[in-house]
C-alpha cells in the first residue's frame, strides 16, 4: 500500500489527535507529485509544457499525416526525407535511396517527438495548456521546426501567446506552403491541426 494509503487509512482509523493527523497528512502529501498529478490531468486542466509529452491519439495521428517511409526520398520541399518525416541530418549517414528498419524509423520518432516537444515548451514559456493543444503545437513544430516559430518567423503566434490568447494562437496554426507551393496534404493537416487545438478532436478531416 502507497504511503497516501497508509496515511489515509490511518486517519480513518484512530481518533482525532493533532499531532497524529499532521504526522498523517505529512505522510500523505509526500506521496503525492505535483508534476505527476499535473501531467496526468493535462486532459481537463492546463498545465505547464514542460510536464506533458505527447498523447498517443497525437502519435497515431502524425503517423497517419506522415506516412512512414523506410527509403530515403525528397519531400515536397527537397529535402531528404524518411520515417515518419525525419529530416535527414548528416549525423544519420543516409542519403536518397538508401533504406531504415522500423525499428530505426520510431526511434527517429522518438527523438525528433522530443527535440519538437522541448521547442514547444520553449515558445510557450509560462503558459499553460491542455494536453489537446499542446498536441497541436507540438505537431506545428514538427512540421515547420522550431525556427518557424521564432518571434521573426511567426510574430502573430508569439504575440497571441504573450498575450495568453488561445484563440489567437489557434489561428496560427496554419502552414500550407512547401517549396513555395500550396500542398494539398498541408492544407488538410492544417485543417486537423486546428481541430486538435480547439476541439480536442484527432480526427482525419479528409473526406472518405
Amino acid at each position: 500500500m502507497a504511503a497516501g494509503a497508509v496515511a489515509l487509512a490511518s486517519i480513518g482509523n484512530t481518533a482525532p489527535n493533532s499531532a497524529h493527523l499532521n504526522s498523517a497528512l505529512s505522510a500523505l502529501s509526500a506521496d503525492w507529485d505535483y508534476d505527476d498529478l499535473a501531467a496526468r490531468n493535462a486532459e481537463v486542466m492546463r498545465v505547464d509544457a514542460r510536464l506533458i509529452s505527447s498523447s498517443e491519439r497525437f502519435k497515431q495521428a502524425l503517423i497517419e499525416e506522415e506516412g512512414v517511409r523506410y527509403t530515403v526520398y525528397r519531400d515536397v520541399a527537397g529535402y531528404p526525407t524518411v520515417g515518419i518525416g525525419h529530416l535527414v541530418r548528416p549525423q544519420d549517414n543516409l542519403q536518397v535511396g538508401d533504406t531504415i528498419s522500423h525499428a530505426q524509423a520510431m526511434k527517429f520518432l522518438t527523438e525528433d517527438l522530443k527535440t519538437a516537444e522541448a521547442g514547444v515548451a520553449r515558445l510557450l514559456g509560462e503558459l499553460p495548456v491542455y494536453q489537446h493543444e499542446f498536441d497541436a503545437l507540438v505537431d506545428l513544430v514538427y512540421n515547420v521546426g522550431e525556427g518557424g516559430v521564432s518571434s521573426d518567423s511567426s510574430p502573430r503566434l508569439n504575440k497571441a501567446i504573450a498575450a495568453g490568447d488561445y484563440a489567437s494562437i489557434a489561428d496560427e496554426l496554419e502552414y500550407r506552403h512547401a517549396g513555395g507551393k500550396t500542398a494539398g496534404g498541408l492544407v488538410h493537416r492544417s485543417e486537423r491541426r486546428a481541430a486538435i487545438f480547439m476541439d480536442a478532436n484527432y480526427e482525419n478531416p479528409r473526406p472518405g
